[in-house]
């Protein structure tokens, strides 16, 4: 985004793009989580290694000196335009995947000695503004792959007769938590992105392989142990990067088998992190290039024409919870709003896939994992409704709120006309939803019939 160029020696910064980014999202009601990446390019060490298609420089200066002045002059710049009570309130990340060369080309120790110099320079600013990392990517299994150089880069096939039996850590965590500790360095949040595969970084990458479904319950369980045992215990936990694969080109993130695993995850996990973001919000998502047609495996929950995807839905639903628990079983979340209202979701992850969704090279792969599964039947009995009120049931799953089925269709356009994208963004909400109302005595009796990979909210509404 050109924000510094040397000129005569000396750095010159400039922010108009950067600030037309922030001013957008705040105007939007959404703060940012600002990543500091990559290193521009007269400030970025010497060599040819670069990243994604804009060719990112990704190898450190010998010194961070100069690193440290644009650092400081970005976050000067945001009180000033924003102000401190604004910017106290977000959170900034120091790098992404340092443990990838593909994004760092360097060590470990480098990039270390990277979150010293950034963490110093924004707290001798404002010791109130929010700082961490690593940001590293993906879990890893036992410490075999623990050291100096960069972790988990390959596959881990061949390496491991079963991926449920490892034992699976978060790459550079202890020992980053370890380095703040023994620097006395300032650490306000930990992140890293538990991906459920064996492979941290797969674009169109057949040989990767996903984990137990509950993997990503794990890993967050080891994590909150070794934040909670750091000397940093009350370091917030922020996952910033997750999905049911780190490809940009898996066709499971444009099915319901992604909704299925969203659900299920975050109402095992609620409550163990402060955050457990998806990548990402939209399709237009380019490091490889543009994706090839409107659906092509992109990450994102709509794709590039506007139209909402299945894993759309899941966030939609959980969105809509209460903030009173009231009863969590497997693949099911009850609660109460403030007003008491119920508000539920429901899941039907099916027993027969042990795994979190096997990644999708192909339509054709997704549609073979989408065919598989028996269908649930969720019988409810729910008292101390209000009285004179109904229930919405509305449910998403491989009939209703799937657009893709309809774009399929039409012939599969690859960049559908402005009337077909009018139409496939119409059918993306075409959930099926039914009333069901409450008796005089307060209770509800329903049951109802999940297909594989279904998701389903349960809300109470004015009768």
């Amino acid at each position: 985004m050109f924000v510094c160029r040397r000129h005569n020696g000396s750095l010159i910064f400039n922010w108009q793009y950067v600030d037309d980014v922030v001013d957008a999202l705040l105007a939007n009601g959404v703060r940012p989580f600002v990543e500091f990446g990559f290193f521009p390019k007269d400030v970025a060490g010497e060599s040819d290694v670069r990243c994604f298609w804009w060719q990112a420089h990704v190898t450190p200066p010998e010194h961070y000196e100069e690193w440290s002045t644009l650092v400081d002059r970005l976050v000067r710049h945001f009180l000033q335009r924003y102000g401190a009570n604004e910017v106290r309130q977000w959170y900034l990340e120091v790098w992404n995947e340092p443990n990838l060369s593909f994004f760092f080309n360097s060590t470990r120790s480098k990039y270390f000695e990277l979150y010293r110099a950034t963490v110093a320079a924004v707290k001798s600013i404002d010791p109130s503004l929010r700082v961490g990392g690593p940001a590293t990517s993906n879990f890893v299994p036992d410490d075999r792959f623990g050291g100096e150089e960069q972790e988990g880069e390959k596959s881990l096939t061949g390496q491991l007769k079963n991926l449920a039996d490892a034992e699976w850590r978060g790459v550079w965590i202890r020992e980053f938590l370890e380095f703040c500790s023994r620097e006395k360095l300032p650490l306000d949040f930990v992140s890293t992105h538990p991906y459920p595969t064996d492979i941290p970084f797969g674009h169109e990458i057949d040989g990767m392989r996903t984990r137990p479904a509950d993997s990503t319950l794990r890993d967050l369980q080891w994590l909150r142990e070794i934040v909670s045992q750091s000397a940093y215990p009350s370091a917030e936990i922020h996952l910033t990067e997750w999905s049911s694969s780190p490809s940009a080109r898996d066709f499971t993130h444009d099915f319901p088998q992604s909704a299925a695993y969203i659900v299920k995850t975050n109402i095992e996990a609620a409550g163990l992190v402060d955050s457990l973001a998806y990548w990402t919000f939209t399709d237009v998502f380019e490091e490889h290039g543009g994706g090839d047609g409107a659906f092509h495996g992109g990450f994102g929950l709509i794709n590039y024409q506007g139209i909402v995807k299945p894993a759309f839905h899941a966030y939609r639903f959980l969105n809509q919870l209460g903030e009173e628990e009231i009863f969590r079983h497997e693949g099911f979340l009850a609660t109460r709003t403030k007003e008491g209202r119920l508000r539920a979701v429901a899941c039907n992850f099916p027993k027969e896939h042990p795994d979190a969704p096997p990644f999708a090279s192909s339509l054709e792969a997704a549609e073979r994992t989408l065919a598989t599964g028996a269908p649930a039947v969720l019988t409810l009995e729910i008292h101390h409704l209000a009285p004179n009120t109904a229930v919405l049931i509305e449910i998403a799953d491989s009939d209703h709120g799937f657009a893709l089925r309809k774009w399929q269709a039409m012939g599969s356009p690859s960049s559908p006309s402005p009337d077909q994208t009018s139409l496939l963004r119409d059918f993306a909400w075409n959930t099926d939803r039914q009333i069901v109302n409450v008796k005089r005595n307060g209770v509800l009796n329903v049951s109802l019939q999940l297909a594989p990979w279904a998701v389903a909210l349960i809300r109470e509404i004015e009768g």
